[in-house]
């Protein structure tokens, strides 16, 4: 198991766990980032993470990628 910012870009992962708090937490699942779903690193740029989560692409921190478990 690995954060979410060390995935290959353009390679398909599944979600094994989510960290953070329970705000963290449910902000994610509301932007789609579910335990069992795939995701899909599209880009990282500066401080920001581009991925692709149920046919949608999503900016997210890199603090908050981190603890997206893949």
């Amino acid at each position: 198991m690995m954060p979410l910012t060390l995935a290959v870009a353009g390679e398909e992962n599944r979600i094994r766990k989510i960290g953070g708090k329970q705000e963290v937490r449910a902000h994610l699942e509301n932007l789609g980032f579910v335990v069992g779903s795939a995701v899909t690193l599209i880009n990282a740029v500066g401080g920001n993470v581009i991925v692709n989560v149920k046919d949608s692409r999503i900016a997210i921190s890199k603090e908050m990628a981190q603890k997206i478990m893949i």
